[in-house]
C-alpha cells in the first residue's frame, strides 16, 4: 500500500503549493533551468529528499497528463491535422525509440533541462534526479495511451551519464521486474488519485465560472504562488493590491516572503504610473514581504530605477527574478 495522497497534499499546502491550482500556472519549472533548480533546492530543504521527489513527480505528472488530455480532447480531423490552437506535442522535449512487443518504451530527454538545473544549483547527484521529467513523461504517455505508464530514469547527466534516459512501462510490469527505484516511485505516484485532478481542471477550463466577489475575471492575469514566492502580473494598482490580500486571507499564501511584480508589457511613466507602482511596492513591504521587479521595458527602466530603495532589487528577466526570490526567501528562513 503506497503513501496516501492527502498527506503529501497537506505537506505541500504548508509551502503554498496546491496540486489543483498548479495546473493554472505556466510550466516554467519544466522549461526554465534557473527556476527548476531553485524549486528542487527549496523542496528538498523544506520537505526532505523523499517528499521532495514525490512532490516533483506528482506536479510533473499532472502537467504531462493535462497536456496529453488536451491533445486527445481536441481530436484530429480526416486529414489528421490537429484543431487550430491546440497543443500537438509535449512541452518537455521527449525522444522515444521504437517500442518492442510489450508496452514498454525507452527514450531520453535530449535537452537535459532538469539535470542541468540540478547541477547548476546543487551540483552532481549520486543517482538519477530528473523527477519532474519522469512525472511529466509518465503523465504524457498515460494520457495519450489511456493506460497507466510509469517512466523511470535509468541514466542521468547530473550523475555523470552522457544522456538522461528513461524506461516507461505499466505498473504491473515494473512490479514483476522488481526494480527497487521503480517500486519506490510507484508508491509516490498515485495514478488513480491524480487523474481526477486533471479532469476537474479541464472541466473548469470548458465551463468558465463568472467573476467572483473579489472582482477577478476569468482570463485575467494569473497570480502564481510557489511556497515563499509569489508572482503577480502587474496590470494596475487595484488588481495588484487585491492579489496581495491573499497573503493575509489565504492559508496557502501566508508563507510568502518575496513578491515578484511582472511588468512585462507594461509602460511606467514618471507621473501617475510611477506613483501607482510605488503604492504597490509599499503595500508589499507592509505585508512583510520583499518586492522584486521583472520584465522591465527599456522605456520604463529609468523611471523604475528612481524608485529603487533598500528593499527593491531590479531584475530584467522573470526567470532570473524567480531564482533570486527563492534565494532571498531561503536566506530569510535561515536567519529567522
Amino acid at each position: 500500500m503506497g503513501r496516501d495522497h492527502p498527506r503529501l497534499t497537506q505537506e505541500l499546502a504548508v509551502l503554498g503549493i496546491d496540486l489543483q491550482t498548479t495546473l493554472d500556472d505556466e510550466p516554467r519549472f519544466l522549461l526554465d533551468r534557473a527556476f527548476l533548480g531553485s524549486l528542487h533546492a527549496e523542496l528538498q530543504g523544506r520537505l526532505g529528499a523523499r517528499d521532495a521527489r514525490s512532490a516533483l513527480l506528482q506536479v510533473g505528472f499532472l502537467h504531462g497528463l493535462r497536456d496529453a488530455a488536451r491533445v486527445v480532447l481536441a481530436g484530429f480531423g480526416p486529414t489528421l491535422e490537429p484543431a487550430p490552437g491546440m497543443p500537438t506535442a509535449p512541452r518537455l522535449a521527449i525522444q522515444l525509440e521504437p517500442p518492442g512487443r510489450e508496452l514498454q518504451l525507452t527514450g531520453c530527454w535530449p535537452e537535459r533541462r532538469e539535470a542541468e538545473a540540478h547541477l547548476s544549483v546543487q551540483g552532481p547527484c549520486p543517482e538519477p534526479g530528473c523527477f519532474v521529467s519522469c512525472g511529466y513523461t509518465s503523465g504524457w504517455l498515460s494520457g495519450l495511451l489511456e493506460t497507466d505508464l510509469l517512466a523511470v530514469e535509468t541514466s542521468c547527466s547530473a550523475s555523470g551519464a552522457e544522456q538522461c534516459r528513461f524506461d516507461a512501462r505499466e505498473p504491473s510490469s515494473w512490479r514483476e521486474a522488481g526494480e527497487p527505484r521503480a517500486r519506490a516511485i510507484l508508491e509516490e505516484l498515485p495514478f488513480a488519485a491524480l487523474r481526477p485532478i486533471v479532469d476537474r481542471h479541464l472541466a473548469g477550463r470548458i465551463h468558465r465560472e463568472p467573476p467572483g466577489p473579489d472582482g477577478f475575471e476569468a482570463g485575467s492575469p494569473v497570480v502564481h504562488v510557489w511556497g515563499p514566492v509569489m508572482v503577480v502580473p502587474y496590470s494596475g494598482p487595484e488588481e495588484c493590491l487585491r492579489a496581495l490580500e491573499l497573503i493575509g486571507r489565504d492559508p496557502g499564501a501566508r508563507q510568502v516572503r518575496v513578491v515578484i511584480l511582472d511588468l512585462s508589457g507594461t509602460l511606467i511613466d514618471d507621473g501617475f504610473g510611477a506613483a501607482a507602482l510605488e503604492q504597490v511596492l509599499a503595500a508589499i513591504e507592509g505585508a512583510g514581504a520583499e518586492p522584486l521587479l521583472a520584465g522591465i521595458s527599456p522605456i520604463s527602466q529609468p523611471v523604475v530605477a528612481e524608485l529603487e530603495g533598500a528593499h527593491l532589487v531590479l531584475h530584467k528577466d522573470l526567470p532570473e527574478a524567480i531564482a533570486a526570490a527563492f534565494q532571498i526567501a531561503d536566506a530569510q528562513r535561515r536567519s529567522s
